[in-house]
C-alpha cells in the first residue's frame, strides 16, 4: 500500500474517522480511494471515496467532485494504483491532490467442486482472490473440503451464478467436466462481463462442446471468450499442477500477457504491459 502524505502532528479526528472507514471498507473487500489536498489549501484536506457515497471533503464540493469522479474512473481499471492530480480553482494557482486507489479484490469463481478445484482454491486465495466454490453436489461443496473458500454456493451452475455477482475483475474456472455442469456455466458465464472464462477438458472435450453451443444458437464471438482446455500449457499432470496452469493463465490475462516463455518476450517482465494499465481486467466488448 502506498503511504499517503501526512503532517508529523496526529491526524484530527475527523481523518482517524476516515481511516477507520477505509479500512472497513478494505477488511470488506469493498473498493475504495482516498483524496488529500498536498499543495494548496486546504492542507491535509481529505475525501474517502465509497461506492455508496463520500467521507469528508477537500474544502468545496466541486472539487470534491472532481476529484470523486477522477477516483472512480481509476478504479475501473481494477488495479491499485497512486496519482497526483492538479485541479484549477478560481482566483488561486489551484490545488494539488493525490489520488490512491484500492479496487475490490479480484474474485475467482470455481464451478465444480472436484479435487483441481481444492488447490485452485487454495493456490488462489494465497494470491488475494476472494475465492467462491460453486456446485450443486452439497457432499463435495463443503466447508470441510475447501476451507480456503470465502464462500460455498450450492447450487446449479444457472442458479450459482445468479447468486453471485460477476464483474470485469471476476474470473470463472469450470472445473465441472460434465455437459450437464459445464455448459449451463459457460453460457451464464459469457452472459456477464468476466474477465476470464475457462473450461476443463480435453481438446476432443472441448471441440465437441464448443461444436453443441454454436448449434444452440451461441454466437462464435462469445465462444471465442472460452479458454479450453483451461490453463496454459506446462504439462500439468496433478491436481496441484493444473492449479497452478490455471492461476498461470489467470495471471496473465490480468495483466495483459500471452503467457509465454520470458526468455522470447520483450518489454517488461512484470505487471501489465506499458499502455495497458488497466490489463486484461476490463469487460469484454458486447
Amino acid at each position: 500500500m502506498t503511504a499517503v502524505p501526512t503532517d508529523a502532528a496526529a491526524p484530527p479526528a475527523f481523518a482517524t474517522g476516515l481511516y477507520d472507514r477505509l479500512a472497513r471498507a478494505l477488511a470488506d473487500g469493498v473498493p475504495a480511494a482516498t483524496a488529500t489536498v498536498v499543495g494548496g489549501e486546504p492542507l491535509g484536506a481529505k475525501l474517502l471515496v465509497l461506492p455508496d457515497g463520500d467521507v469528508g471533503t477537500l474544502g468545496d464540493g466541486t472539487l470534491d467532485a472532481r476529484a470523486a469522479g477522477d477516483a472512480r474512473d481509476i478504479l475501473g481499471a481494477a488495479r491499485p494504483a497512486s496519482v497526483t492530480r492538479r485541479y484549477p480553482r478560481s482566483g488561486t494557482a489551484g490545488v494539488e491532490v493525490f489520488l490512491e486507489v484500492f479496487p475490490a479484490p479480484p474474485t475467482l469463481l470455481i464451478v465444480g467442486a472436484v479435487h483441481v478445484a481444492q488447490a485452485l482454491a487454495r493456490f488462489a486465495k494465497q494470491l488475494g482472490f476472494y475465492v467462491i466454490v460453486a456446485d450443486a453436489r452439497a457432499k463435495l461443496a463443503t466447508a470441510e473440503r475447501f476451507p480456503d473458500a470465502d464462500r460455498i454456493v450450492v447450487a446449479w451452475p444457472d442458479d450459482a451464478l445468479a447468486q453471485v455477482a460477476v464483474g470485469p475483475s471476476t474470473h470463472v474456472a469450470i472445473l465441472t467436466h460434465d455437459p450437464k455442469f459445464d455448459e449451463p456455466a459457460l453460457l451464464g458465464a459469457l452472459a456477464t462481463p468476466a474477465a476470464y472464462i475457462g473450461a476443463v477438458g480435453s481438446r476432443g472435450t472441448n471441440r465437441d462442446r464448443r461444436h453443441r453451443l454454436l448449434a444452440a444458437g451461441l454466437a462464435p464471438e462469445g465462444l471465442a471468450r472460452v479458454r479450453g482446455p483451461i490453463g496454459l500449457d506446462i504439462g500439468a499432470e496433478t491436481p496441484e499442477e493444473m492449479a497452478i496452469s490455471i492461476l498461470a493463465e489467470i495471471i496473465a490475462v490480468r495483466h495483459g500477457r500471452a503467457g509465454g516463455s520470458l526468455t522470447d518476450a520483450d518489454g517488461p517482465i512484470r505487471g501489465a504491459r506499458p499502455g495497458d494499465e488497466a490489463g486484461a481486467d476490463a469487460a469484454p466488448p458486447a
